[in-house]
């Protein structure tokens, strides 16, 4: 008899992947080109309301072609099958294992300077990539096992991230009588930082801290009922991460000095520091650390779900689609864990974070247009869950994409050269992969 993921585990890692890395790292990053508050806050909303006009997007979409893959199952059945395995090509590479080396390299440098805050840059090196490797690792031998086992540790450790994430911010605010001479609220000026080149780049990070909110349509095979579950689960899940982060970069805010968090990655404890004292510092460094535990964990779960569809569609790769007797995909796992493992030992942080972000808002652009190529071709196609508003929710995620990525192109060629680059290999080697398969079947 099949088991399934239920709701609650489909919810959990929609939460756990969008909670991870880019909260936590990217005010720093936004701060080096935006000093008013009330616009660093608008960068959330701003990007909250894409993630939810999207989430609605792909709640139709996987409605009504309920298979997992995401991308790859929604642009191969709606444009090609060609475009179908660029969009595969982009989740397994950039969409899940760059973000999971990202968040396990941050995991591991959070955790290091709580335990070893003293040691020397080279120690501090050495061990952030240890602790990085290892709990890879770690995850990928959990998540090879038994799908029980696998949904049970996400759901615990996701319930860990949302109750800590809250007591961590309305201890931040209890405790510090003093706030920030920081307006939350519109200022003369604001406006015009809004309508920046600098804006539009923020929001290639904060897009990037949105990133999982399409992660359920990945495990769609693994719902039962999914045509029910799945618009629910992409937008509680959505709207509860939007609530959070607002409120997390609001404390950091009003509670830490602008000036110590320009151009830092740990936000996190530079902030906690400067509430708590060092021995909180510490404290609160190392429970940021164990929360990207779930994000690592959830990206290990939905990630290797689009490799194994792609095997199961192209002979040249059907080795990825190989399962285990409990139906987890145990050699797409181990290819995704190994790509995240090379990234870990390669990558540089801010680089990665822009490439990643505008190659997965070009991924989900394609997909939601794909909604209107859908209606327009398919109209009698079965529709269990409609995007309310339509158009307009659509549209709106579209143009606010387009938007955002207009502008990464003009600020960042370089990051968006290697995104292109990358498009270009997939196609490549899904002609390859073709023309093998033809000359195999003629033979």
């Amino acid at each position: 008899m099949k088991t399934y993921f239920s709701p609650t585990t489909a919810l959990a890692v929609v939460v756990a992947n969008m909670i991870g890395t880019g909260v936590f790292t990217s005010l720093g990053f936004q701060l080096m080109t935006l000093e008013s508050g009330f616009a660093l806050i608008m960068l959330w909303v701003v990007g909250g309301i894409v993630a939810i006009c999207g989430a609605l997007s792909y709640a139709e979409l996987g409605a009504a072609l309920p298979r997992s893959g995401g991308e790859y199952n929604f642009l191969g059945r709606i444009y090609h099958p060609g475009a179908g395995f660029v969009s595969g090509w982009i989740s397994s590479t950039v969409g899940f294992s760059a973000p999971v080396a990202l968040a396990a390299m941050t995991f591991g440098a959070y955790t290091a300077s709580s335990v070893f805050p003293n040691a020397s840059e080279t120690m501090t090196n050495w061990v952030e990539r240890g602790l990085a490797v290892a709990l890879i690792l770690v995850l990928t031998l959990i998540h090879t096992r038994q799908r029980e086992t696998s949904g049970t540790f996400q759901s615990f450790f996701t319930a860990i991230k949302v109750v800590t994430i809250i007591v961590i911010s309305a201890a931040g605010l209890i405790l510090v009588t003093d706030y920030q001479p920081v307006s939350l609220l519109p200022e003369a000026g604001d406006i015009g930082a809004m309508t920046s080149g600098a804006f539009a780049v923020s929001l290639i990070y904060v897009s990037y801290a949105y990133t999982g909110w399409n992660v359920a349509t990945y495990l769609t095979d693994e719902l039962e009922v999914p045509q029910r579950s799945l618009p629910r689960v992409l937008f509680v899940g959505t709207l509860g991460v939007m609530l959070l982060y607002i409120v997390l970069n609001a404390v950091f805010l009003l509670t830490t000095p602008m000036e110590l968090m320009v151009g830092e990655v740990e936000v996190g404890v530079i902030a906690a520091r400067y509430v708590f004292g060092e021995t909180g510092a510490m404290f609160t460094g190392a429970i940021l650390g164990v929360l990207l535990i779930s994000t690592v964990s959830a990206m290990t779960i939905a990630g290797p779900r689009v490799l194994q569809v792609v095997g199961q569609d192209i002979r040249t790769f059907r080795f990825l689609a190989k399962s285990n007797a409990d139906g987890m995909p145990t050699t797409a796992v181990l290819v995704q864990s190994g790509l995240a493992l090379l990234f870990v030992i390669t990558a540089t942080f801010d680089q990665v974070l822009v490439f990643a972000g505008f190659t997965l808002a070009l991924n989900s652009l394609f997909a939601v247009l794909g909604l209107f190529v859908l209606r327009w071709r398919q109209p009698e196609l079965a529709r269990p869950f409609r995007v309310p508003l339509f158009p307009f929710l659509p549209l709106i995620y579209l143009a606010l994409t387009i938007w955002t990525l207009a502008f990464v192109a003009m600020e960042r060629p370089q990051e968006v050269a290697v995104s292109l680059g990358l498009i270009v290999t997939g196609v490549i080697i899904y002609g390859l992969s073709r023309s093998r398969t033809s000359t195999a079947e003629g033979t």
